[in-house]
């Protein structure tokens, strides 16, 4: 069974379709045994979510609650093919993490070339620190270029479990997480569970995720979950 101690993508009623608060989904992780639990609310260009002020303002956050450590940062939004992100440098500095991911309504689908240069690009931001669920069919992607510029940018891809429950928005996005995780191993390329939570009870559900990385005989050494250390490799607070 790999280890699994943190979750790295959940949201609060900050983001605008979120429904628990920072400290419940801190008691949530609490309760599950976590050691680590990231805040990572949608960026400005996500209808109904945070402004820039927002983000600026994190520093008064505690970065701990109920014995967890927390981690205060921002699901960025990709913008285009340039890998434009939607928080001006100096807040996404402050991040102590950042997922960049793609949205419907930030970034309209287009051709598979198109989708895998806009994430490329995105990774090469030293303050992007994770690919959010990189297994959207509606943006088809070449995973063996995605695996490869993780590797080579020091940028974690994403097992998101909550594309993998049933009745999520991402469609057949088993087979994809197959596909990438199989490349994953090839190219010795680390992951990291994240569970999207968007109501404290789905804090720390990464039991999908789990059960797919068993099937595929996934090597613990390459998930990040095991460790808050091997995590702080990877994200900005950890490179301060």
């Amino acid at each position: 069974m790999i280890k699994d101690i943190l979750d790295t993508h959940t949201h609060t009623l900050a983001s605008g379709h979120a429904y628990s608060t920072i400290r419940e989904n801190a008691h949530a992780a609490a309760e599950k045994g976590l050691e680590l639990l990231a805040i990572t609310e949608h960026a400005p260009r996500l209808w109904g979510s945070c402004q820039t002020i927002y983000f600026q303002n994190l520093r008064v956050v505690d970065r701990s609650a109920y014995e967890v450590e927390l981690l205060m940062g921002v699901e960025l939004n990709i913008l285009d093919e340039q890998g434009t992100i939607d928080l001006d440098l100096r807040a996404l500095k402050q991040m102590d993490i950042a997922i960049a991911s793609l949205h419907i309504p930030c970034i309209s689908p287009g051709s598979r070339e198109f989708h895998t240069e806009a994430c490329v690009n995105a990774m090469k931001n030293p303050y992007v620190n994770i690919l959010g669920h990189p297994d959207d069919p509606r943006y088809p992607v070449d995973y063996r270029a995605l695996v490869q510029a993780a590797k080579e940018y020091g940028v974690l891809l994403e097992l998101n479990n909550s594309s993998l429950r049933p009745g999520g928005s991402r469609k057949n996005a088993r087979g994809l997480d197959m596909e990438m995780l199989k490349l994953c191993m090839e190219y010795e390329t680390p992951i990291v569970i994240g569970s999207d939570a968007h109501v404290d009870t789905d804090v720390g559900r990464h039991d999908e995720a789990l059960q797919l990385l068993e099937e595929l005989n996934f090597p613990e050494r390459l998930v990040v979950n095991r460790s808050v250390e091997e995590l702080k490799r990877y994200v900005n607070c950890g490179r301060k």
